[in-house]
């Protein structure tokens, strides 16, 4: 008998390598309100950790000071619900760092799932994913900025989690926006099955 265990899910947002408007692969910058949004939205759905995945230094050091502020500077005193959302956060430079650091966590390599608005062979649907959350391994999710992550980096991971469609055309969302859709989808409250 399969027992369900609670879901190890852990999030990362992806600067390097992705790519820009012209399908250059480049690295963004920090948006300030991507690490207090998506903080918020993780610590509201249990995320084990929200990686801030950033190679430059210069980068680093700007994420490094918003991080202190909020989770042991004035910040952390001001706001103490900021706090709590910060506490879940980490900064850290590259994606194999990640995956390193959750398997120290959890004595696991993790599945790797990403996110794109596009369809690749290794596509899995919402369900099967929600469903898959619940076999106890580490489930590490990559969410990537500007126009998506990189191609042979989506290929390289276990699976790539099918695009959010709406009833429209327009298929180019916030991050901010995906990580709480796709959040919710996976870990929220099953209410489409409740009578």
């Amino acid at each position: 008998m399969n027992q369900e265990k609670e879901p190890k899910v852990y999030i990362g947002l992806l600067h390097y390598p992705v790519y820009n408007k012209r399908m250059d692969v480049i690295t963004t910058s920090v948006t300030n309100l991507d690490i207090h949004d998506i903080a918020r939205i993780s610590c509201t759905y249990n995320v084990k950790k929200y990686f801030v995945i950033h190679p430059l230094e210069t980068q680093r050091k700007l994420i490094q000071d918003i991080l202190d502020y909020w989770q042991k500077g004035y910040g952390a005193q001001y706001n103490e619900d900021r706090r709590a959302a910060f506490e879940g956060v980490a900064l850290i430079p590259g994606l194999e760092e990640t995956k390193d650091a959750i398997r120290e966590e959890t004595g696991t390599a993790p599945i790797v799932v990403t996110t794109d608005a596009r369809i690749y062979p290794n596509t899995v649907s919402y369900r099967e994913l929600r469903r898959n959350l619940t076999d106890g391994k580490p489930y590490l999710i990559l969410f990537g900025t500007g126009w998506g992550i990189e191609k042979d980096t989506m290929l390289k991971c276990d699976y790539v989690l099918e695009p959010i469609y709406g009833p429209g055309q327009y298929n180019h969302l916030s991050v901010r926006s995906a990580v709480a859709i796709i959040l919710d989808r996976l870990l929220g409250e099953t209410w489409w099955s409740e009578t």
